[in-house]
């Protein structure tokens, strides 16, 4: 997309963001309950494409569990055929069968964690490049209702955990209830009455695991959002950074950091006393356990109803059904973790794309330029209209510059010319294609912006230049370069055009940023193009030059400015005053002089600001005077 898309956000007159999907009004709604049938939906999602690796993985962890069974097993055999009677010559035997059992237990456990640990890895990596490919289809709205470093954090943290789902985490769950189950079993062959003593309190035990974890649940729920919110206000502190140092506010943001952390400390410490109280219930649950089977199995080999063998062996299954429980306990923090980032996750996935909004079905053809407002009204915020009725047409070919007091509306023109919003009523046409019908890709391939604040990627010169046209000709990227005038600067590093600028450009001065940003859209050769006060950071023999390029750059495409320094706008086709969301003006730079009204009131008080600056105290009184054009 040739499109320069990236960085571009028309906020200036906005009268403030619209309610996201979580909050209304700046009051963060209640989220959603998650039912099971849902948590089913999300987790096949998840685990549909890789059944068959699952399946695999399931088969070894059968093996894994069976060989694990080995040792309690024939311990009974060791005790009451070995031990007791002295017959050594059966020793050999058993200790080569639990050798055996020991090999194969840890060769399945060895690829179990090479495959499901490598899957959950992949499947991290997957949903990171999916999540980020969706945000960045949304539209500018939601990114003026969220903040970036909210959103790094949704596509880099929340999906950590998902990878238990699909990793050891899972199939690990799914291995203590199979060993619970096997134990359990044979359990009940030894004695009814002592394992259902045992199932009973652990069965109270369970039932508390499980209320107790709809309590974590959203405690995890939570420390993701703040851990959004705290990453998110750290990103912009440190991008900000020279606004911090100009105002000396380092120790302010050390201080909302401070309490961002302590957020994030006394969540992180109500889930420790939560898991902590999970592990002292298991270990008294462990003790009244050990106790009963004690008491009960000490008084069967006493009566002669069970052998010594019979003994230890039922303790050595006993452990291996209870330690499965437990160890769920762990592993199911992890998975409602997991859910956690997967429930945030999929909110920002539920978000309609801004491509996919129904009715944006016709790709438009290669553009001539022909833009018509009728009537378009919009409103950021119901209730709250910022346009009015904006009627006007820009042909091929001409410039149309927007002045107005700021706040007027200039920008969310823009905005919508650009299709970053839709209008609350009436229509904007582009070669008589309705904008709110057009496929988005189709109309930004033929946009060109350049903005007051030059956005810049941490790369080259040449990088951030064929940004917008990647396939651009070396020929045509000079040319674009010394249009530009690029070249007067780029080639004095000793790098060329190979020159790393730096994050947002800040190796380079404010001028030479906004040539950058100028040869990008010269490269582009959009049919539409946009200039927000596109040499505004330029010196006057700089803007002289360069305004040149510009002007061979508007010849047959539709250009819309928006200019503070009315001189630089003379020469436009076509000046709309705006104020307070309405066209109160319409002409050209002779014709609304002529008038005498409010164009006029804004060049004459500007000009003669700009004479006065020159002027000593007393020698510029001229507000009588006509203003004598350059």
């Amino acid at each position: 997309m040739r499109a320069l898309g990236s960085g571009i956000g028309f906020n200036a007159d906005k009268g403030g963001g619209g309610g996201g999907r979580g909050s209304k009004n700046g009051v963060e709604l209640p989220k959603p309950k998650l039912h099971f049938k849902k948590v089913r939906q999300q987790i096949w999602a998840l685990v549909g494409p890789r059944k068959w690796l699952l399946l695999f993985a399931m088969c070894l962890m059968f093996i894994n569990r069976f060989s694990g069974m080995v040792v309690p097993y024939i311990s009974k055999m060791l005790v009451d055929k070995v031990l007791s009677p002295m017959h050594h010559e059966l020793l050999p035997r058993i200790v080569a069968i639990v050798f055996a059992a020991m090999i194969l237990q840890a060769f399945t456990s060895f690829w179990l964690t090479q495959l499901l640990a490598k899957a959950g890895q992949r499947l991290i990596a997957e949903m990171r490049l999916k999540v980020q490919r969706h945000v960045s289809l949304l539209s500018v709205s939601y990114y003026d209702e969220n903040r970036t470093g909210v959103l790094v954090a949704r596509i880099m943290s929340d999906v950590e955990g998902v990878r238990n789902l699909v990793g050891t985490g899972l199939v690990e769950f799914l291995g203590g209830i199979v060993t619970a189950v096997l134990a359990f079993g044979y359990l009940l062959s030894r004695s009814v009455s002592v394992t259902l003593v045992v199932f009973a309190v652990l069965g109270v035990f369970i039932i508390g695991i499980q209320r107790a974890m709809r309590r974590i649940r959203p405690v995890f729920r939570e420390r993701n959002r703040i851990n959004a919110e705290v990453t998110g206000r750290l990103t912009e502190s440190i991008g900000g950074v020279r606004v911090v140092k100009g105002y000396h506010a380092e120790d302010r943001e050390h201080r909302t950091f401070s309490a961002g952390i302590d957020r994030m400390l006394a969540n992180a410490m109500k889930s420790v006393s939560m898991t902590s109280m999970l592990s002292t219930a298991s270990a008294g649950v462990l003790g009244l356990v050990s106790a009963l089977v004690m008491w009960m199995g000490s008084n069967n080999v006493l009566l002669q109803n069970w052998s010594v063998g019979d003994y230890v062996s039922y303790n050595l299954f006993l452990a291996f059904m209870i330690s499965p429980v437990f160890q769920m306990t762990n592993i199911g923090t992890q998975l409602m973790e997991a859910l956690a980032g997967l429930d945030r996750t999929n909110e920002i996935m539920s978000e309609i794309e801004e491509n996919q909004t129904p009715g944006r079905t016709l790709s438009i053809p290669p553009i001539s330029g022909t833009v018509k407002f009728e009537d378009v009204r919009f409103a950021y915020e119901k209730d709250k209209p910022v346009l009015h009725g904006i009627t006007f047409d820009a042909q091929p070919g001409t410039v149309t510059a927007l002045v107005g007091s700021s706040g007027s509306g200039k920008s969310t023109i823009i905005s919508l010319v650009c299709g970053f919003h839709t209008p609350t009523s009436g229509s904007i046409t582009v070669d008589g294609y309705d904008l709110a019908r057009v496929d988005l890709d189709t109309f930004r391939s033929q946009l060109g912006v350049v903005l007051q604040e030059s956005f810049l990627f941490d790369g080259t010169i040449r990088e951030n230049i064929l940004f917008s046209r990647p396939e651009a000709t070396e020929e045509e990227f000079q040319y674009a370069c010394r249009t530009a005038r690029v070249d007067e600067f780029a080639e004095r590093f000793p790098e060329g055009y190979e020159t790393i600028v730096g994050e947002r450009g800040v190796k380079l001065s404010g001028g030479q940023r906004q040539r950058l940003s100028i040869a990008r859209a010269l490269l582009a050769e959009p049919r539409i193009l946009i200039l927000d006060e596109a040499t505004s950071s330029l010196d006057s023999e700089s803007e002289a030059l360069i305004q040149a390029g510009l002007a061979k750059l508007m010849q047959g495409r539709t250009t819309f400015v928006i200019a503070h320094r009315l001189s630089t706008i003379r020469r436009a086709d076509q000046i709309l005053v705006i104020e307070e969301g309405r066209i109160v003006e319409h002409g050209n730079h002779q014709e609304l002089l002529a008038k005498g009204g409010r164009y006029y009131d804004l060049y004459t008080r500007q000009h003669g600001l700009e004479q006065n600056l020159f002027l000593a105290p007393g020698e510029g009184d001229t507000t009588d005077e006509e203003p004598v054009e350059e």
